[in-house]
């Protein structure tokens, strides 16, 4: 159970931070981050944010299977700062099906 619980961590770690770059960069700008274009991320905003957020759109779901999760480690304390539910963005990987997302310990 211990190693299931670190491989959802890593997961979640690893959505938060693709969610925060997508809010860090400005609306009408849009910079290719980890396989993504950082303006699509807009798609999963409505997911994370709010008293009672909607389920991720399957635009929202698209882009997140097509991140390089991994590389978004070097994002991660940015999350919080911008505007990002942590729980909300967990909700999002088996909401959108994702698995086998393979994160470094500590991302």
């Amino acid at each position: 159970m211990g190693k299931n619980n670190t491989r959802m961590l890593m997961r979640f770690s690893a959505l938060v931070i693709v969610l925060t770059v997508a809010i860090m960069v400005e609306e009408t700008k849009s910079v290719r981050v980890c396989n993504i274009e950082t303006n699509d991320l807009e798609r999963c905003r409505p997911a994370v944010t709010g008293n009672n957020p909607p389920p991720p759109v399957n635009g929202c779901c698209v882009v997140l299977r097509a991140a390089n999760l991994r590389c978004f480690c070097q994002f991660k304390s940015y999350a919080t700062n911008n505007g990002i539910d942590p729980a909300k963005a967990k909700a999002l990987i088996p909401k959108c099906g994702i698995r086998n997302v393979i994160v470094p310990p500590g991302c």
